[in-house]
């Protein structure tokens, strides 16, 4: 499958606004650059009519410019490669590529192939669940990844003591990417990891965490199943939505027999903690 990457010539103030336009019409990942921003999307979901209207609605507020061409996987891996930088999590996790020298005043070193910009660190709300698994219990628990893209959270969770991970992604690059990220940075044999969605998970497994990085249309048809999965007192991670649609997911917890335990925000993403009432 190829990718459409749009170079939007803009005045960079408005590249965060942008960004959460262009999250909504389904880009995946962005880049910003000295002349506005570069954002990639799956071909198939491309719709250049959406471009066309998103440039009329802000030329009357900057100058604005939008082209795009199709990329190879090949050249979509190169053109990512060019742009990735080494993401820290506060001073304990440091994300970086096996072209970046490890920095050893960190507590935590991971390491990725950036093939793909899912889950890399450089999305707001990967930071943010990040964040949160820092001060959450993983040792000697069983973790689930929803959508692992690279499989970055699940790595986080085996550096933090988890003892069995299982990550799973609808996106055939995700998983093959996922795969290669665990055997670099030394996950267990039995780590697994498969190309499909929570239906496909099998109903008797059941984990302490549950790491859910999404969009906020999957977590509300889903989070009761994953609360299926979820032993009692186990916690539940959620993120990939704005800060306006945090209300519904909390309502959509609470009534699936899920406490709050606290939430954050960074640059109008939201993420919320939960824990399956005992």
């Amino acid at each position: 499958m190829n990718y459409i990457e749009l170079d939007l010539k803009v005045d960079p103030e408005f590249s965060e606004i942008l960004m959460a336009e262009l999250g909504e019409a389904g880009f995946e990942s962005f880049v910003e650059t000295d002349e506005g921003l570069l954002a990639y999307i799956q071909e198939g979901d491309f719709d250049a009519q959406a471009i066309h209207d998103l440039t009329a609605k802000y030329l009357d507020l900057t100058t604005i410019a939008a082209t795009w061409k199709s990329l190879e996987r090949r050249n979509w891996n190169e053109e990512w490669e060019k742009s990735y930088e080494p993401i820290e999590v506060g001073d304990q996790v440091r994300v970086r590529a096996t072209f970046h020298e490890p920095d050893p005043s960190f507590t935590y070193d991971l390491l990725i192939q950036p093939k793909m910009s899912f889950g890399t660190g450089h999305h707001e709300t990967t930071w943010l669940v990040m964040n949160e698994q820092l001060s959450l219990p993983h040792e000697r628990l069983s973790i689930m990844d929803v959508g692992c893209g690279t499989g970055i959270l699940t790595i986080l969770a085996h550096k933090l003591g988890a003892s069995h991970l299982l990550g799973f992604d609808i996106d055939e690059w995700a998983v093959e990417n996922t795969r290669e990220n665990f055997a670099m940075n030394g996950l267990p044999a039995d780590s697994e990891v498969f190309q499909g969605t929570i239906q496909d998970v099998p109903e008797e497994k059941i984990f302490g965490g549950v790491l859910a990085n999404i969009n906020r249309n999957i977590l509300l048809a889903e989070i009761p199943t994953y609360v299926k999965h979820l032993e009692p007192g186990g916690w539940l991670v959620t993120s990939g939505f704005y800060e306006t649609d945090q209300a519904d997911i909390e309502k959509c917890a609470a009534e699936n027999g899920l406490k709050k335990l606290r939430s954050n925000t960074r640059n109008q993403w939201a993420t919320v903690v939960f824990e399956k009432i005992k």
